[in-house]
């Protein structure tokens, strides 16, 4: 009888650590955040093709005016998405929760519709949809290399997972503790090739293919194989060329989750302080660790009957989450009181740098 491994692979970088459960695991990590997640190595935060490789594409249907998103049905990927989306302000408007459609009454030209995470991809080939959301190992395992899906954002804050190559730690793999190992053993031919399980068949071909492995079965499962990588915004590369509204509307979107997860980290303190000026004041902020974005914000404090309070300015500091208490203990030492912490929605830079690299993608 031949040997069956369990497998799930994604094409990211291998380390290799023990496991109780196996005789090894691959730990198959995500990219960092703002990294660019591509079979095909890019710069950083950059909106990128899942392949170079050019596949047969669907035309345009040009029978409808709205722009259409794929959003996750169901699940935590979905829960998360549509949480993402109202922190955003963009919350998804449902009339009745059994229907498949809804809108974004924000983006009046934007319908959604909620699919399985393997069906976004497949309707973003076929033309249905233009956008999605939808794990990155969906996408690189039925787009299967297809160049007409652009990952516009690869990081979308929620996701996360580690991808492993099991085996039994008995037998003829007690002694094997590397994937250079499990390669290398005499026992795989053609007539008895290594069995791997994996619901990525696709990229576990294309993996274990790179890494030097010749006979090879694979076997489809699903369920508890899957697994939960971080969310990316897809788009379909022809509609964003040539469907009308939807170069504009990827710009919103990523606009709005770029600013919106610069944010998320942040906090907006605001500080009464004495002072003989304002410059004065910012050089003593200048002294602490606050730094803000650019700079603090000083400005004068009004009285009630409208007269500038000469000995009050307000400040304003952006600060990160984690350093809170720190920076309102630096502002109480230089004189601050009557702080106020503010969550912030957005912060929106000059020009998010995915949306000059998606230009610089379409070749616009």
């Amino acid at each position: 009888m031949s040997t069956m491994l369990a497998a799930r692979v994604a094409p990211t970088p291998v380390s290799l650590s023990p496991s109780p459960m196996s005789g090894f695991r691959f730990q198959l990590r995500p990219s960092p955040p703002g990294s660019a997640l591509s079979l095909v190595p890019r710069a950083a935060s950059s909106a990128t093709a899942v392949s170079a490789k050019p596949a047969a594409v669907a035309p345009v249907a040009s029978d409808r005016s709205v722009v259409r998103i794929g959003l996750p049905s169901k699940g935590r990927m979905a829960e998360q998405t549509l949480s993402l989306l109202k922190s955003c302000q963009l919350s998804v408007k449902q009339v009745n929760p059994r229907q498949y459609t809804a809108d974004i009454p924000l983006i009046p030209n934007l319908e959604v519709w909620f699919q399985r995470p393997k069906d976004i991809v497949r309707k973003l080939q076929s033309g249905d949809l233009d956008l999605g959301i939808v794990g990155f190992d969906i996408v690189s395992e039925y787009g299967m290399g297809n160049d007409d899906l652009v990952v516009v954002h690869d990081a979308l804050a929620f996701g996360h997972c580690r991808l492993s190559l099991a085996v039994p730690k008995e037998g003829i793999f007690e002694n094997i503790n590397s994937l250079e190992d499990l390669c290398k053993m005499s026992e795989w031919t053609e007539e008895r090739p290594l069995r791997v399980v994996t619901g990525f068949g696709y990229l576990g071909e294309k993996f274990l293919r790179e890494n030097g492995f010749k006979h090879v079965k694979f076997l489809s499962a699903d369920g508890a194989l899957e697994s939960y990588p971080p969310a990316t915004l897809v788009a379909s590369r022809r509609s964003l060329h040539k469907r009308e509204g939807v170069l504009e509307v990827t710009h919103e979107l990523l606009e709005r989750l770029e600013a919106h997860l610069r944010a998320s980290s942040e906090l907006m303190v605001t500080a009464n302080m004495r002072g003989s000026s304002a410059l004065e004041v910012a050089q003593r902020v200048s002294q602490t660790s606050i730094c803000g974005l650019q700079g603090p914000t000083v400005s004068p404090v009004y009285s009630t009957d409208g007269k500038v309070d000469v000995e009050y300015y307000a400040i304003n500091v952006v600060v990160p989450q984690k350093l809170l208490y720190k920076s309102i203990q630096q502002l109480r030492s230089i004189g601050g009181s009557g702080v106020l912490v503010t969550k912030l929605t957005y912060i929106f830079d000059e020009e998010t740098p995915r949306w000059r690299n998606l230009l610089t993608e379409l070749g616009l």
